[in-house]
């Protein structure tokens, strides 16, 4: 299932869905297994509409390949929706996204020296950083490990997508005050 690159601009009164990208290196692992189970809780919150979710890689290797089978794997086994074709993320994207969620430091680094400006580089955080419980605030790169490794990452991405719901539910209200 293809993402849109960037939510409609806002028309009238009704505000521009809160958009928000996930980012990690290929665009295969990480990165669309966080976008899955953030925008099944965006669904279960009642925010649909509201609340566009994507996601890319900071390197176009992957450009069109659908995720890593072991990610579908995990997903369909924690009853999460797959299909997915792996982007790279770009820098006019930044326009189009209030939040862009790196999934470890070096994806951080890599998305803020891309920003234009430093509002849009302000818009970079890193997805673990929205978990409380949360030591390391890197999600590990699953692909050259076995599938325990990807178990790992989404135990990883679910725990911090609730702190993220939370913060976008916050923001999302905001806009409509």
């Amino acid at each position: 299932m293809p993402h849109a690159s960037a939510p409609a601009p806002s028309t009238g009164s009704v505000p521009a869905p809160y958009a928000v990208c996930f980012v990690c290196t290929g665009n295969i692992c990480r990165s669309p297994m966080a976008a899955s189970v953030f925008r099944t809780l965006v669904r279960d919150a009642g925010l649909d509409g509201l609340v566009v979710v994507d996601s890319a890689g900071t390197d176009g290797w992957h450009e069109g390949d659908p995720a890593d089978p072991r990610t579908d794997a995990v997903l369909k086994s924690a009853g999460y929706e797959t299909g997915h074709a792996a982007r790279q993320f770009r820098a006019d994207w930044f326009a189009g996204r209030d939040l862009v969620l790196a999934l470890d430091q070096g994806h951080q680094r890599t998305l803020r020296r891309l920003a234009p400006t430093p509002a849009d580089a302000d818009k970079v955080r890193l997805l673990r950083s929205y978990d409380p419980d949360a030591g390391d605030l890197d999600v590990p790169d699953p692909y050259y490990g076995d599938a325990d490794g990807f178990v790992e990452c989404l135990t990883m991405v679910e725990a911090a997508s609730e702190g993220l719901l939370d913060a976008v539910r916050d923001a999302v209200e905001g806009r409509a005050a």
